[in-house]
């Protein structure tokens, strides 16, 4: 196993999970069907190529073969501007390929910030990675998921709380220990 999908499999273990952060993500821990692609893509148009692999890669899989996907971009997309724009151009790719309502995305990266906050505040650690991925949720799954989880609509806000709880300091802490290479 390559040193970034390590890195991404510890922070699935101690921040995702380990955290609650997510109180779907830990079925699919350890099973085949959860999908790590690294992407070497430094170029828009070959991140737009894997994008688009990695999206028709999951429509033709059963839910059972392939769940879900992390598409992770090790070597490019530092930037938090421009893991945006690739956001919104990924998003654009979905919509276009009529699965609006089918596939729905999440965004993960190392500087995540939320609009409105200061780049160290807790909170942004909910969607903080060791690098910038992109999650494939297929939604089906997620509406199946959101039925059997008491009060979905507050996994914000206790994520948040649980963040602010720990406070920087001890997140920065569990950080640097998994990921030294950011800071």
């Amino acid at each position: 196993m390559e040193r970034p999908e390590r890195q991404i499999r510890a922070w699935l273990e101690s921040f995702v999970i380990g955290l609650d952060l997510c109180p779907f993500a830990r079925p699919l821990q350890h099973c085949d069907s959860l999908r790590i692609c690294l992407s070497a893509a430094r170029s828009a148009s070959d991140r737009h190529k894997v994008f688009l692999q990695e999206l028709d890669l999951l429509q033709t899989s059963s839910e059972q073969e392939l769940a879900t996907t992390l598409l992770a971009f090790p070597d490019s997309l530092a930037s938090f501007d421009d893991f945006l724009d690739f956001l919104d151009e990924a998003q654009a790719l979905v919509e276009a390929a009529g699965l609006e309502g089918v596939i729905q995305l999440a965004s993960f990266h190392p500087l995540y910030q939320f609009e409105g906050t200061q780049l160290d505040d807790p909170e942004n650690f909910s969607n903080r990675s060791p690098y910038p991925i992109l999650h494939f949720l297929r939604e089906n799954m997620l509406t199946r998921s959101l039925t059997e989880f008491p009060q979905p609509e507050l996994i914000p806000q206790r994520n948040i709380a649980t963040l602010e709880e720990l406070g920087e300091d001890a997140l920065r802490s569990r950080w640097q220990k998994l990921f030294s290479d950011y800071f």
